[in-house]
């Protein structure tokens, strides 16, 4: 691996570590919790930034997962 994609790779471990703890440690937003459409799009984007040397993979996922949560978005806010 090239140094900067150990960086990258590093990086995205860290914020995982710090959203997961956020989520499990915060008691004021219970109610609030991460949908399953929700996290299927937070999971095709990080996967999108993983696969990104592929670019038409990498873009694709993204954008699956980014339309996802604008869909999930929609669903929340007619509720």
């Amino acid at each position: 691996m090239v140094t900067n994609q150990i960086y990258i790779a590093l990086l995205i471990v860290v914020l995982t570590i710090i959203a997961v703890s956020f989520f499990l440690f915060s008691k004021k937003n219970r109610s609030k919790s991460l949908t399953p459409l929700a996290g299927i799009a937070f999971a095709l984007v990080i996967a999108g930034i993983i696969f990104g040397e592929n670019q038409w993979i990498g873009y694709g996922l993204i954008g699956t997962g980014v339309v996802l949560a604008i869909i999930d978005i929609f669903i929340k806010t007619n509720r």
